[in-house]
């Protein structure tokens, strides 16, 4: 039986739109014949995603009793035994009551794509373990839900919810995301201007590097070694002479035009002679990393082949390199 896919519906922050997005594209697939289901979903009050999910069949939830209070979970025998193409469940990275069959969704979740039923879920941000840290240190907020990042990046298809940080903020204020006694506090706090612009650039740069992962795995699959330029990447070839500096400035700037990224390359000898490195090469990474770019080290015979082979594994774009 083969296993079913993955879809996640990835947003910078809550109210972007991700659990509507999920709806949307369920009801597409069941106007076209196929068998969708509800496993869970969470409306929080909000009108519209009520009538999103009106008229898709749901499976019962699960109820589970903790510390005398009764709560409902995604019921994951009830979603296999029904057996149907595709199910949508809310929140991905949710941590489940005591009591279940898993401690985490995403767990849940393995169990029914092993059924070989696909999935179309939704997930924030800030739940990713690599990123939880800093966006905890933006937005003041402690997040505990988080899920590990190669769990994420397994999945076949990740769509960004994306939507301006005004945009998401008349949404609040217009009473579509919190009830009203919330949205003051929320508009003050967590979904501030300057938190929201944060969140949206950390949820654009991570899932830029999901695709290319995806499409670094797609030329190698296809024996494809020429450059694809879907992303800007510079390389600048750094020899810890006099002048570098000039080199790696130029580099940074047309980086900077061209929104790309920079890679600083030294080519180390294989004879062994090349020694400490020197001032010059010591002073030339700091600038580097100064004006944002990630040094890397190599060791080989021959520095040109070096420098191709950098470029071609990293799918740059540009090679620049000082005349000695």
């Amino acid at each position: 039986m083969a296993r079913g896919t993955l879809r996640i519906y990835l947003g910078p922050a809550p109210g972007v739109g991700k659990t509507y997005a999920m709806l949307a594209e369920g009801r597409r697939r069941l106007e076209r014949g196929t068998d969708v289901v509800i496993g869970i979903v969470e409306t929080h009050g909000r009108a519209q995603t009520a009538a999103a999910a009106s008229g898709i069949e749901t499976v019962p939830r699960m109820e589970v009793t903790y510390r005398g209070a009764v709560f409902s979970e995604l019921d994951v025998g009830a979603v296999i035994a029904r057996r149907p193409a595709v199910v949508l469940i809310d929140e991905y990275a949710h941590t489940n009551v005591a009591g279940g069959r898993h401690e985490k969704r995403w767990q849940d979740v393995e169990d029914i794509l092993d059924a070989g039923i696909d999935v179309i879920t939704t997930l924030n941000v800030q739940h990713l373990e690599s990123v939880n840290d800093v966006i905890e240190r933006i937005t003041g907020v402690a997040q505990r839900e988080t899920i590990p990042d190669e769990i994420v990046r397994r999945a076949d298809q990740i769509e960004l919810v994306d939507m301006s940080p005004e945009a998401l903020r008349r949404r609040l204020a217009h009473g579509n995301v919190y009830p009203p006694e919330r949205v003051d506090a929320a508009l003050a706090n967590y979904f501030r201007p300057g938190n929201l612009g944060a969140l949206r650039e950390i949820a654009l740069l991570w899932t830029a590097d999901r695709v290319d992962e995806a499409l670094e795995r797609y030329r190698h699959e296809h024996g494809i070694d020429r450059t694809w330029e879907t992303r800007e990447r510079i390389v600048v070839a750094m020899h810890g002479v006099a002048g570098g500096e000039a080199l790696i400035r130029r580099a940074a700037r047309t980086a900077m035009r061209t929104h790309a990224e920079l890679l600083g390359v030294h080519v180390v000898p294989q004879d062994g002679l090349a020694g400490r490195p020197t001032p010059e090469l010591t002073r030339q990474r700091a600038l580097l990393t100064e004006l944002g770019g990630v040094y890397r080290e190599v060791v080989a015979g021959d520095v040109a082949d070096a420098l191709v082979g950098v470029a071609r594994a990293e799918n740059a774009t540009r090679i620049l390199l000082g005349a000695s």
